[in-house]
C-alpha cells in the first residue's frame, strides 16, 4: 500500500483546494511579477541590463531542478516535499518583497523558482494518488487543470492591480498568506510512504538535466535580445541539447534513474507531453501579444490590458472544467483543444477588438480543455508513488522549455518583421501590427503542427493486439 493514512471520502476531496492553491501560487509567480517589473527597477536602481534577471532567475531555478524536484518527492514522501516547498516557497516571497536591492530580490526568485521545482511535482503528485477512481479523476484533474490555464493570466492582472493600488513588493508577499492556508491544510492530506532513500539519488543525472535545461532556457532568452544567429545563443542551445542528450543516454543505465525510460516511452504519456510543450509555445506567445497590442495600439493602461485577459482565464477555466469532461477519447479531446486554440490565433491575426475578444475565448477553451486531459494522461498508469513524482515533474518541464522558447521565437520574429516593415517606410503602427500578426501565424501553424503529432501518436485507427 502506498498511503499510511488512507482518507476517507470526505477527507480526500480536502486534499484538492489545498493543493489547487498551491499549484495557483506557483503558476502566478510565472508572470504576476512581469508588470510589477518596472516599478521594482526604478525603486532598487536596478540597471536596464540586469532587469531580466528578476523573470530569468526563476525560470532557470524552477526549469533546471524539476526532474530533482520530482524524484525527492518521491523518496521524502509527496505530503511532506509538498509541506517543505510551501514553506520555502512562502520564506522566498517575503525576502524577495523585503529587498533592499537588486541581488536580494533576484536571489529570492531563484530561491522560489527552487522551491516551486519541489512543489509543483508534488501537488500533481497527490491529485494523482489520492484520485484513483475514473470519473474522480476527470473532477479533481479538471479542476487542477483550471487552475493552471487560468493562472498565467490571472497573473497579469494580479499583478497590474497590486502594483498600481498597492505596492510591488505585493506581487511577492502575496504568497505568504496563501502558502499559509495551505500548509494549515496540509494534514488533510494523505501521507504517502517515501519510495527509496536520498542516497539513491542520481547525482551526474541531476547535474546533466539541470545543465541542459538552464543552457536551453537561458538561451532562448538571450535569443530574444541577441539574436538566433549570436555565438552566445548558439552555444548555449548546443551545449543544453548535448547535456540533455548525454542525460538521455546515461539514464538508461542507472540502477536508480532520475528520469525512467519508461516515463517517456510511454506512446499516450509522450503525446500529452508534446502537446503541453507545443500548446505553451503558442500561448505564452499570444499572451506577451495581447499585452504589447492592447498598451501600444489600443493604448490600454497596464491594468486595463491585464483585466482584458480575465476573458482568456474564465475560458481556461470553463475548458478545464466543463468541456474536458465529455465522454470522448482523451485524443480527441488533445487534438480538438489545438485546433481551436489555433482557430483563436488566426482570428487575432485581424488585430481588432472584437476579434480580441473572440480569440480569448478560442484560446482559453483550448488551453484549458488540453491541460485537463493532458494532465490525466501524463500521470495515468504510473508506477506507484515514485513514478508519479518524475512524471509530473516532466509535465511541469515541458511547460517551462514551451514558454520558454515560445516568448523568445514569437518575440523575436514579431520584432524582425516589424524591423523590416519600418525599413520599407510602414508607418510604425502598421509595422507593429503586422509583426504581431505574422508572429500569430506562425503559432497558429505549431498548433495545427502539434494536433497532427498528437493524432499521429495516438494513431487510432491502428489495429490493437
Amino acid at each position: 500500500m502506498l498511503t499510511e493514512t488512507p482518507p476517507t471520502s470526505t477527507r480526500r476531496w480536502w486534499t484538492l483546494p489545498v493543493v489547487a492553491l498551491a499549484q495557483l501560487m506557483v503558476v502566478l509567480d510565472a508572470t504576476i511579477v512581469n508588470i510589477a517589473l518596472p516599478s521594482a527597477q526604478r525603486e532598487l536602481g536596478m540597471a536596464d541590463g540586469d532587469r531580466h534577471w528578476v523573470i530569468t532567475a526563476y525560470a532557470l531555478a524552477f526549469g533546471g531542478l524539476l526532474l530533482l524536484g520530482g524524484r525527492v518527492c518521491g523518496l521524502l514522501g509527496h505530503r511532506r516535499a509538498f509541506a517543505l516547498g510551501l514553506a520555502g516557497f512562502a520564506l522566498a516571497s517575503a525576502l524577495g518583497g523585503a529587498a533592499g536591492n537588486a541581488g536580494v530580490l533576484i536571489g529570492a526568485r531563484a530561491g522560489q523558482g527552487a522551491f516551486a521545482a519541489l512543489l509543483a511535482p508534488a501537488a500533481l503528485s497527490l491529485v494523482t494518488l489520492t484520485f484513483t477512481e475514473a470519473r474522480e479523476r476527470g473532477r479533481a484533474f479538471g479542476t487542477f487543470a483550471g487552475v493552471g490555464a487560468g493562472g498565467a493570466a490571472l497573473g497579469v492582472v494580479a499583478g497590474g492591480l497590486l502594483t498600481q493600488y498597492a505596492d510591488w513588493r505585493w506581487c511577492l508577499y502575496i504568497n505568504v498568506p496563501m502558502a499559509v492556508i495551505a500548509l494549515a491544510g496540509t494534514p488533510l492530506i494523505a501521507r504517502h510512504r517515501p519510495a527509496g532513500r536520498l542516497a539513491e539519488l542520481d547525482v551526474a543525472g541531476v547535474l546533466l538535466s539541470a545543465g541542459g535545461f538552464v543552457a536551453l532556457v537561458y538561451g532562448f532568452t538571450r535569443a530574444e535580445a541577441r539574436g538566433w544567429g549570436d555565438p552566445e545563443v548558439l552555444g548555449l542551445l548546443g551545449g543544453g541539447l548535448a547535456l540533455l542528450a548525454v542525460f538521455a543516454l546515461t539514464q538508461r543505465r542507472r540502477r536508480h534513474p532520475l528520469l525512467p525510460p519508461r516515463i517517456l516511452a510511454h506512446r499516450t504519456r509522450a503525446m500529452a507531453l508534446v502537446s503541453v510543450a507545443l500548446m505553451f509555445l503558442a500561448m505564452f506567445g499570444f499572451y506577451l501579444f495581447v499585452s504589447y497590442y492592447t498598451q501600444t495600439v489600443l493604448g490600454y493602461s497596464a491594468v486595463r490590458a491585464g483585466l482584458t485577459l480575465l476573458v482568456n482565464a474564465i475560458a481556461a477555466i470553463a475548458g478545464s472544467m466543463l468541456l474536458a469532461r465529455i465522454r470522448v477519447p482523451a485524443w480527441a479531446l488533445i487534438v480538438g483543444s489545438l485546433l481551436t486554440a489555433a482557430a483563436g490565433m488566426a482570428v487575432l491575426t485581424a488585430m481588432t477588438t472584437p476579434a480580441l475578444l473572440v480569440a480569448q475565448v478560442l484560446t482559453g477553451l483550448g488551453l484549458g480543455c488540453l491541460l485537463a486531459a493532458a494532465t490525466n494522461l501524463v500521470t495515468a498508469g504510473v508506477g506507484g508513488a515514485e513514478d508519479a513524482g518524475v512524471a509530473s515533474a516532466a509535465y511541469n518541464a515541458v511547460q517551462q522549455l514551451g514558454a520558454a522558447l515560445g516568448t523568445a521565437l514569437l518575440n523575436s520574429i514579431a520584432l524582425g518583421v516589424t524591423a523590416a516593415r519600418l525599413d520599407a517606410g510602414t508607418p510604425p503602427a502598421k509595422a507593429t501590427v503586422d509583426g504581431y500578426s505574422v508572429a500569430l501565424w506562425i503559432a497558429f501553424a505549431v498548433l495545427v503542427a502539434a494536433a497532427l503529432i498528437a493524432a499521429a501518436l495516438a494513431n487510432p485507427f491502428r489495429r490493437k493486439p
